[in-house]
């Protein structure tokens, strides 16, 4: 977590679209973008999914290499139990079986050299949920 007394600027703000923003920060030395996102959800539009995908594609490359890059959210997708076959972004300390969402997740974290941070450490299952409902 950033202290709020080491945020010397906040450079810029920019919503690219309901599901995508991104916040540019001045911490010290370093620039930090901190981009929130909710991916769309199962059973959406295959073409809702596909532009949500683009969206984010363009928000991390405008982002130059030289700048730190942390994105949180709510990704709607199980990246699996075990890192099978994505050992280099994959702490081994995931959800159930891995979904359709899951593999786009993992995908996209390989294509950016990204590291999914909560599957390092193990939890507790309740911890791992998100979002609970009664008994779902």
């Amino acid at each position: 977590m950033i202290k709020k007394d080491l945020v010397e600027q906040v450079v810029e703000v920019r919503r690219k679209s309901d599901r995508i923003m991104s916040i540019k920060l001045v911490v010290g030395l370093e620039i930090f973008n901190v981009v929130n996102i909710y991916a769309s959800q199962i059973g959406l539009d295959e073409n809702i999914k596909r532009f949500f995908w683009k969206d984010l594609d363009k928000v991390i490359q405008s982002i130059p290499q030289t700048e730190k890059l942390l994105i949180g959210g709510d990704f709607n997708g199980h990246i699996g139990r075990r890192g099978d076959g994505y050992e280099t972004i994959h702490g081994g300390f995931g959800y159930r079986e891995r979904n359709s969402g899951g593999v786009s997740i993992l995908d996209f974290a390989v294509a950016y050299e990204l590291l999914i941070i909560n599957s390092y450490s193990k939890k507790k299952e309740e911890h791992l949920i998100i979002f609970k409902s009664g008994n779902t």
